[in-house]
C-alpha cells in the first residue's frame, strides 16, 4: 500500500504497511481501485455534461465513493467490494448513456474507463497493484498536484454528500467532480493547468458548503449560543458521533419518550446549538472530546454508540457489540444501519441495546461548554463586535481551527489559545477545539472571547464572518486583524484550506507537519502566492500575528 493522504502519515510521508488510521492494505488496495473507476465514471459523465446531458447514477457513485475513502470512513473490505461493483454498474449505465448520445464509445479510454473489476476481493486486489498512486520523485508537482486535487474532491464528497441528504444540490458541484476527476488522469495538462484547477476545486467547495449550510439552517434553524453540560444523567443512554445531523435527528425522534439520554460525541457537539435539534429534551449533553480518543471514551460509556460518518477507530473488544455504524462509515464485524428507500433508517437495535446495558448509575455534573456562534449569532452581534474594535477594546482576532488528531505537536494549539491576549477573540470550530474549549477566556463587553462557530462542516460560516468583518470595516480580509492558525488531518481539512486559499486568504499558519504529498515546488507555489507557513513555536508565532 502507498497512503499519504492524511496528517498522520509514517514519518510525514506515507504508510506502505499499515495505516495509521487502522487502514489494512486489502482496504488500501480496494480503495485505490475505487478510485479509479470513478475516474472512468467520470470520463463519460464529463463528457455527457458537455452534451447537456444529466448523469445521476454518476453523480451519486463519484460522491459516496470518494467519500467512502476519506480517512477514517470505511475499514470493511467486503463493504468496499460491494461499492466497487456498485460503482461499476454506474459506469456501465453512464457509458451507455453516451453511446446512446454520440452513436459510438469514445476512440482512446484511459485504464479507469477499461477497467472492469472482478467479483471478489481476491481478483480486485490483483488489479489493484497497478493504481497504486505514489510519488515516485519527492519533486514531482504534476503527481503532487493531482494529489492535492484528489484530496481535495474527497473532502469536497463528504460536505456535497451530506447536502445531497438534505436535499441540496448544484450542477455546478455535482458536474465539477467528473471534471476534476477526468483531469488528473489527462497526461496534456501541465502543472500550471492543475494549479488552476486546484484553486477551481476551493471555489466550487465554497458553493458545496454554501448548500450545506443552507440544508441545515433550513432543517434546524440557524444555531444560538448554547450551554452544553459535559456530565451525564442516570439512566440508558446513546452516544452519537460523527457529523450527519440528519441522522442525529431521527434518532431523537426514535427515542423520543423511552427513557433514553442521548449524548454527542466529537464533531456531534454543535448540534446541541440547532433550535430544531435541542428542542429534545433527552438531547442533553457532550460526552468525551475529539475522535482520537474514543478508544478510551467508548470503552467508559455504559450504553450504545452510533458513528454516523468519518471518526470511527478499531472498536475495543470491551464495547464491540455496543457500536453501530450508519452511512458510509464501517468495520469489520459491527452492525451497520441501512437507510431504506426514502432514507429512512430504524436505530431499533441501537436503542434496544441501550436499554439492555442500563446506562449510568447516578447524575454527574461537569464543566459546561458554550456552542452555537455561527454566523447568524456572531453578525447578530456585528455592530458590539465593531464599536469595540474601533474603542480599542478588542484588538485582534484569531480563527484557531481545524481537525484534531494523535501525532505529538498538537499541545501547541492549546497553548496558543491559553496564551492569547485578553483584547482578542478566538472564533473556532472543527474537532481541533477540544484541545482548548473548556478554557475559562472571559469576555469583552458581554462577547464572550471564545466563539465556537461548529463543526468542520461549518466553515462556510466562519467564512462568512470574516468577509462580514472586512465589508464592515472597508477593507480586504487579508487586512484584518485575523490571522488563522489552522491544524490538518484528513481530506476535508484539505479542501477547506483550498476554499481559503481561492479566496486569496494569506499568512495562514498550519500544522502541525505540512502535507507529504505537497512537492517542494507547489510548497513553493503557496509560499510565494499565499505565505502559506508551518506552525513553529507559540511565541514566535503569536508575535509574528500581532505584529
Amino acid at each position: 500500500m502507498f497512503c499519504y493522504q492524511c496528517e498522520q502519515a509514517v514519518k510525514s510521508e506515507a504508510c506502505t504497511v499499515s495505516g495509521v488510521c487502522g487502514k489494512d492494505p486489502v482496504v488500501a488496495a480496494l480503495q485505490d481501485l475505487l478510485i479509479e473507476n470513478l475516474t472512468g465514471i467520470a470520463f463519460y459523465a464529463h463528457k455527457l455534461h458537455g452534451l447537456g446531458k444529466e448523469t445521476p447514477e454518476a453523480d451519486t457513485a463519484i460522491i459516496e465513493g470518494l467519500f467512502t475513502t476519506v480517512t477514517n470512513v470505511n475499514f470493511d473490505p467486503e463493504r468496499m467490494r460491494d461499492i466497487v461493483l456498485e460503482s461499476q454498474a454506474a459506469k456501465e449505465i453512464t457509458r451507455a448513456a453516451y453511446v446512446a448520445a454520440v452513436g459510438a464509445d469514445a476512440d482512446a479510454l484511459p485504464a479507469g474507463a477499461a477497467l472492469v473489476p472482478a467479483d471478489t476481493v481476491e481478483g480486485m486486489l490483483k488489479q489493484a497493484a497497478k493504481f497504486v498512486l505514489r510519488l515516485e520523485q519527492r519533486n514531482d508537482d504534476v503527481t503532487s498536484l493531482r494529489s492535492l486535487i484528489l484530496f481535495g474532491l474527497k473532502g469536497m464528497a463528504a460536505y456535497a454528500d451530506h447536502a445531497r441528504i438534505m436535499g441540496k444540490e448544484d450542477p455546478a458541484v455535482t458536474h465539477f467532480f467528473s471534471e476534476a476527476l477526468s483531469a488528473i488522469r489527462d497526461d496534456t495538462l501541465t502543472a500550471d493547468d492543475l494549479i488552476a484547477l486546484t484553486l477551481k476545486t476551493g471555489e466550487v467547495n465554497l458553493r458545496c458548503m454554501e448548500l450545506l449550510d443552507s440544508g441545515h439552517v433550513e432543517r434546524f434553524g440557524h444555531p444560538v449560543p448554547t450551554t452544553v453540560p459535559t456530565g451525564v444523567r442516570k439512566g440508558p443512554a446513546i452516544l452519537i458521533s460523527g457529523h450527519d445531523l440528519p441522522d442525529l435527528e431521527m434518532l431523537l425522534q426514535q427515542t423520543e419518550g423511552k427513557g433514553i439520554t442521548v449524548y454527542t460525541h466529537g464533531e456531534m457537539l454543535p448540534a446541541h446549538g440547532y433550535p430544531g435539534l435541542k428542542q429534545y429534551a433527552h438531547l442533553y449533553g457532550n460526552y468525551g472530546s475529539a475522535w482520537q480518543n474514543q478508544q478510551k471514551e467508548f470503552a467508559q460509556f455504559p450504553g450504545a454508540i452510533l458513528m454516523t460518518t468519518n471518526c470511527i477507530q478499531k472498536p475495543r473488544d470491551s464495547y464491540m457489540d455496543n457500536i453501530f455504524t450508519t452511512g458510509l462509515v464501517a468495520w469489520p464485524g459491527v452492525e451497520h444501519i441501512e437507510a431504506d428507500e426514502h432514507g429512512r433508517k430504524d436505530f431499533t437495535p441501537v436503542i434496544e441495546r441501550a436499554l439492555a446495558l442500563g446506562g449510568f448509575p447516578e447524575d454527574k455534573e461537569d464543566v459546561n461548554i458554550t456552542v452555537g456562534f455561527g454566523r447568524n449569532a456572531v453578525l447578530g452581534v456585528a455592530d458590539k463586535v465593531i464599536e469595540a474594535v474601533k474603542a480599542g477594546q478588542i484588538k485582534h482576532f484569531f480563527l484557531i481551527g481545524g481537525c484534531d488528531g494523535a501525532k505529538p505537536g498538537r499541545n501547541y494549539y492549546t497553548e496558543f489559545a491559553e496564551r492569547t491576549p485578553a483584547d482578542t477573540v478566538m472564533l473556532t470550530l472543527a474537532c481541533g477545539k477540544f484541545r482548548f474549549n473548556k478554557g475559562d477566556y472571559g469576555a469583552i463587553g458581554g462577547i464572550p472571547r471564545l466563539l465556537d462557530v461548529g463543526q468542520c462542516n461549518d466553515a462556510y460560516s466562519a467564512i462568512q464572518i470574516a468577509v462580514a468583518l472586512s465589508n464592515a470595516f472597508g477593507v480586504g480580509v487579508n487586512d484584518l486583524p485575523l490571522s488563522f492558525i489552522l491544524s490538518w488531518y484528513e481530506q476535508k481539512a484539505v479542501v477547506v484550506l483550498l476554499t481559503l486559499l481561492y479566496l486569496g486568504i494569506k499568512n495562514i499558519k498550519l500544522g502541525p507537519s505540512l502535507p507529504a504529498f505537497v512537492s517542494p515546488g507547489v510548497l513553493k507555489v503557496l509560499v510565494e502566492n499565499f505565505a502559506i507557513a508551518p506552525i513553529t513555536t507559540v511565541e514566535a508565532d503569536m508575535a509574528e500575528c500581532l505584529g
